[in-house]
């Protein structure tokens, strides 16, 4: 039997998503506690990998396993063993050929900025001082949407073999006491988000324009683009697929 998982966490303790040899990741603490409960060995295939620090408020991944077993008592006994910042909201049993990184339609991220200091957001947010016009910044998210080559934004020495994403929605809202970037794409490239913001929060500073914004995406050289604001700012919030696999998942 396949089965999805839908589970979320705070990244500051975590080297990321994906499994590493000598630094510990979220996939190896869950993978350790599905074997436990399951007493066989799980292994958990994520829809996409969140670099170190990073928060996911709705992450997914897939395992397979022969045990029966009933969703709510593993879910149950599964939170119960996991640390605080890491919690399983659902378990799904889905066709056996569905991929929870493959067959992902679309992905949404939110990055929060605070302009005051605020203790409550201190590890959840990025703090920028200076003044930001977030008209400007929004025109210059809207030139995203129209363009589908992210080299610029992707970190350095990747292994992917396109640089290309259909980023579908990029805007900035004010939410309360902090600025929310919210940004949807078929898939991203690792960094890029990041990347995307720091560039942004450059035009919302006055020091880049319109104008540079075209001339860094056609450049396709991350050294161009601005730098790469603090992971801790950063979340997953949605990740969608086809009906035949999970018919709502938020």
């Amino acid at each position: 039997m396949r089965y999805f998982v839908q589970f979320s966490y705070k990244g500051k303790a975590y080297h990321g998503w994906q499994k590493q040899p000598n630094a510990i990741t979220v996939q190896e603490v869950l993978e350790k506690a599905f074997s436990m409960m399951l007493r066989e060995t799980v292994s958990l295939t994520g829809a996409g990998r969140t670099d170190s620090g990073v928060h996911a408020k709705v992450m997914y991944a897939h395992f397979d396993s022969e045990v029966l077993f009933l969703c709510t008592e593993l879910i149950y006994r599964l939170n119960a063993f996991l640390p605080d910042d890491i919690a399983v909201s659902e378990i799904y049993e889905v066709p056996v050929e569905s991929h929870a990184r493959f067959d992902a339609l679309e992905r949404i991220y939110e990055y929060w900025i605070v302009q005051e200091k605020n203790p409550f957001l201190t590890d959840a947010a990025y703090y920028v001082k200076y003044p930001l016009n977030i008209e400007l910044m929004n025109k210059a998210a809207t030139i995203l949407v129209e363009h589908k080559d992210f080299e610029c934004f992707s970190k350095s020495n990747t292994d992917v073999k396109t640089y290309l994403c259909d980023v579908r929605k990029a805007i900035w809202t004010n939410d309360g006491d902090k600025l929310v970037f919210t940004i949807s794409a078929d898939r991203f490239l690792r960094n890029m988000v990041r990347a995307i913001v720091g560039t942004l929060v450059d035009v919302g500073l006055g020091k880049s324009s319109l104008t540079d914004i075209e001339s860094i995406l056609e450049s396709k050289d991350r050294s161009n683009a601005g730098v790469s604001v603090p992971a801790k700012g950063l979340y997953l919030t949605t990740i969608k697929y086809p009906k035949n696999i999970i018919d709502y998942n938020g």
